[in-house]
């Protein structure tokens, strides 16, 4: 048993390893170069000889073992298969197995060695390929098609609606073609779907870009009802969307329930959409009850921001208190999916983090994130703003719950602002003192809210013309935020109040330069360059403020008027245009227009504009006069007696107009209806001496027998006015004395350098031009005659607009003044032929 057991020797137990670095002497290559039989068949052609192989093939039996080097004796294989590359009967075997390494029969014959083939030459060139070929000129129609959608995508993309439309014809047209053509090469299963479903889809989509609402529905419809397009049905939705905008809501409801039937419920987001959509329509329709079931089901499956507004709006038109509430919870609850601002404060000296935080610090990720969150904070404010009244009995208590509930979210911000809200709200509804005591208890909250809170308050008190206080709070506000540009608007709107131009105008500079968008700091640096005669900056600065807000009447009015003091017209009656253009129906601008077209000697011009003017506000006193004047001068007197008449009816207790209605009458021959017209102004103002005279004058031509009586009446109100103005001379002597003898050397003028309007009057046969004339100056004083154009603009409450603009220039006398100036002149020199001295 134990003849076959050999034990291992113990030296094999001392080197478990030997025998590994033993190998064949073949695979030696390391003394090659020392080896003189392989440099010699390098060097000659000793090596590059076939070997010989026998010519009686071997069997299995033991053979000598060949090396590389010395072995000249051909190997042949078991089965008696000559040996690769051995010469048999004469003839060399091709060398199949090492061909690719440069070996072939050239070689074994003594050809040069050329393992690389570099002998051959160059290869031949690629055969062109035959675009006559059906194949190729399908490929060709093909790779055309596809440009084609992409030229219609990028024209769409660039705003070229029309151009993208007729790509995307063009790319239908050759598709079509191209079907045609596979059908009649290939099999109809070769057919590329893909491309037939892009060029269809590209062109409804081009058709509704254009408006071409009927051409989109029916492509749409044709890919819809294609069972080869796999994903066809989920287009329904832009149909639904076309049908939406067509306000075809039943059809658009239907589509959109079509296509939520046929997207999978894995693809939620989309699901929601559509359900959002469909809320939508059920909102314009005012089913608000079916509106609120899809709502409630987007915010109880995949709660955002704008679903939950929309229940919000919902719940306020049903007028569910409750349900107003839960939904404003829901709402401030939605995820905003965006990272916290922690993320982009370094942490540390890092300088490679640093870099890191710095270049994604204003990324357009970073950008996306603050747009959504200005979109929450807007929603959630507005929404705040809206169900505060109606939540509660009364809109502070509204207010007061919308801020604790936001106050335990994540806008806790937010409850500063509400409250800010809830001051402006007060201002809306006039209560001054409540929105004063909310704003001052921002006194001692953080830097921005105490600053807007300052800020407002400063407005406040400028409004109420407390400058003392606004002057406080507004250099409150600066000291809190100085890189506030309301509050230092403000700050300058206080300083301007007081005169000091150009104090303001650097506060306003400063403004400008925190931010250059801040419209109401520029508008306010072009008036005080107004006032301080800077006409040149103040033009710059109104320019610059039209280039932000292009159709801003105010602005338009303030460059006309920059013009106009420029003294240069037709620049001011362009820029009237525009303004005109943007308010066509503003009186006082019309009014301008005529103002200076009359200037300009245009009259035709002057009357369209100021009976444009007259038309949208037939009570502009001056508009009045200078029509009835006009048609004084063109010998229309019956047309200028409703003109005066309405002048009598806005100032009954102007003596001016009824005598013009009288002298109209007398002008066109009317004396009957002139007569029974002084007698009424007689009536009214018995102590009139222009009256008085034109009665003794038609009483005379008439032959009437009151001629006696209304000439004893003239007597005594002349000798009235006579006394009257000797005591009013008396008295201005005596004053005048007096301040003579308290001043020594004063400078002020002795009375006979003094005009005497009374006497005057007395002694000046044209004594209405002098009246007509202190009624103009005490028209232009009166609130709103000559007050620089303001439109109804609503302003921030954060800033306030101030258009301290002094008095227009005087304008210069009327028609209607020289044309009384005349007829006064006539007439009592023709009366004092009647009257005794």
């Amino acid at each position: 048993m134990m003849k076959n057991v050999h034990l291992a020797p113990e030296i094999d137990e001392d080197d478990l390893y030997t025998g590994y670095n033993d190998y064949n002497p073949t695979f030696d290559t390391e003394d090659l170069e020392n080896d003189p039989a392989f440099q010699r068949a390098v060097k000659t052609s000793h090596g590059r000889r076939p070997p010989l192989t026998a010519k009686v093939p071997g069997t299995s039996v033991s053979r000598p073992l060949a090396t590389g080097y010395a072995s000249k004796a051909a190997l042949s294989s078991s089965m008696g298969r000559p040996v690769t590359a051995a010469v048999q009967d004469g003839v060399a075997r091709p060398m199949t197995a090492v061909q690719a390494a440069g070996y072939s029969k050239a070689t074994s014959r003594g050809s040069a060695f050329d393992p690389l083939g570099q002998a051959r030459g160059p290869a031949p060139p690629l055969e062109m390929k035959n675009e006559d070929s059906p194949e190729g000129k399908i490929k060709q129609l093909e790779k055309k098609v596809n440009e084609l959608v992409e030229e219609s995508c990028i024209a769409h993309s660039c705003g070229d609606l029309k151009l993208a439309l007729e790509k995307a014809k063009d790319a239908g047209r050759k598709e079509r073609a191209l079907v045609r053509q596979r059908e009649q090469t290939m099999s109809p299963a070769n057919i590329n779907l893909d491309l037939t479903y892009t060029v269809l889809f590209n062109l409804a989509s081009q058709y509704s870009a254009n408006e071409m609402y009927a051409e989109a529905l029916n492509t749409y419809q044709v890919i819809v009802k294609n069972k080869m397009f796999v994903n066809g049905g989920m287009l329904k939705v832009n149909m639904a969307n076309i049908y939406l905008k067509q306000r075809n809501y039943s059809k658009a409801i239907k589509f959109y329930r079509m296509a939520l039937d046929q997207i999978p419920s894995v693809h939620k987001e989309m699901r929601i959409k559509i359900m959002q959509n469909i809320g939508v329509v059920f909102v314009k329709t005012g089913q608000y009850t079916d509106a609120i079931n899809s709502f409630e089901h987007i915010m109880s499956t995949l709660p955002n921001l704008k679903a939950g507004f929309n229940l919000i709006l919902c719940y306020f038109a049903t007028g569910d208190r409750e349900q107003m509430k839960k939904a404003f919870q829901k709402l401030i609850t939605a995820p905003l999916e965006i990272d916290d601002d922690d993320k982009y404060i370094s942490p540390g000296d890092d300088p490679h983090t640093n870099l890191l935080i710095e270049a994604i610090k204003n990324d357009s990720l970073r950008q996306m994130e603050r747009e959504r969150k200005s979109t929450a904070e807007k929603y959630i404010m507005t929404a705040a703003k809206l169900i505060a009244p109606a939540i509660e009995t009364s809109f502070a208590v509204g207010y007061d719950w919308c801020v604790e509930v936001v106050k335990a979210s994540q806008y806790v911000e937010l409850a500063n602002d509400l409250e800010i809200n809830k001051a402006i709200t007060y201002l809306r509804q006039k209560d001054f003192n409540q929105a004063v005591e909310t704003l001052k208890m921002f006194e001692k909250k953080d830097s921005r809210v105490k600053s807007a809170a300052a800020t407002n308050l400063s407005f406040l008190y400028f409004l109420e013309n407390e400058f003392k206080q606004a002057n406080n709070y507004a250099d409150l506000a600066v000291n809190t935020d100085r890189y506030n540009p309301s509050a230092l608007t403000n700050k300058g709107n206080t300083i301007f109040a007081n005169g000091d131009y150009e104090k303001a105008a650097e506060f306003y500079k400063e403004a400008l330069r925190n931010d250059s968008s801040c419209t109401e700091a520029l508008y306010n640096i072009g008036l005080t360059y107004k006032k301080l005669n800077r006409l040149d900056e103040a033009l710059d600065a109104f320019l610059k403020l039209h280039a932000i807000l292009r159709n801003s009447a105010q602005v338009l009015f303030q460059i006309a008027n920059m013009y106009e003091l420029m003294e240069d017209p037709n620049q001011a009656i362009e820029w009237l245009m525009q303004l005109i253009s943007v308010v066509p129906t503003d009186s006082h601008a019309l009014a301008k227009l005529g103002e200076l077209y009359d200037n300009e000697g245009d009259k035709s011009q002057a009357f369209q504009y100021y009976c444009e003017s007259y038309r949208y506000f037939p009570s502009n006193i001056e508009v009045i006069e200078w029509l009835g004047a006009y048609y004084i001068d063109t010998q229309f007197c019956e047309k200028a007696i409703h003109y005066f008449e309405r002048a009598a009816l806005i100032q009954p207790t102007q003596v001016k107009w009824q005598l013009m209605v009288a002298s109209c009458y007398r002008r066109s021959g009317n004396y009957q209806k002139a007569l029974d017209t002084y007698k009424a102004i007689h009536r009214k103002f018995p102590e009139n001496a222009e009256c008085l005279r034109f009665l003794v004058r038609l009483c005379t031509d008439m032959g009437l027998k009151e001629i006696q009586e209304y000439a004893t009446k003239l007597k005594r109100v002349e000798k009235m006015k006579e006394i009257r103005e000797q005591r009013v001379k008396s008295g201005r002597d005596g004053s005048a004395r007096a301040r003579r003898e308290g001043s020594a050397g004063g400078a002020t003028p002795s009375p006979e350098h003094k005009p005497n309007l009374v006497s005057e009057v007395l002694t000046d046969p044209g004594s209405i031009t002098v009246k007509a004339e202190r009624l103009s100056a005490k028209l232009k004083s009166l609130p709103g005659t000559n007050d620089p154009y303001e439109t109804s603009i609503t302003k921030e409450i954060d800033a306030s607009y101030i258009d301290p603009l002094g008095p227009q220039i005087e304008r210069p006398k009327t028609a209607l003044r020289r044309k009384m100036d005349e007829d006064e002149f006539a007439d009592e020199e023709l009366g004092d032929d009647l009257l005794p001295e």
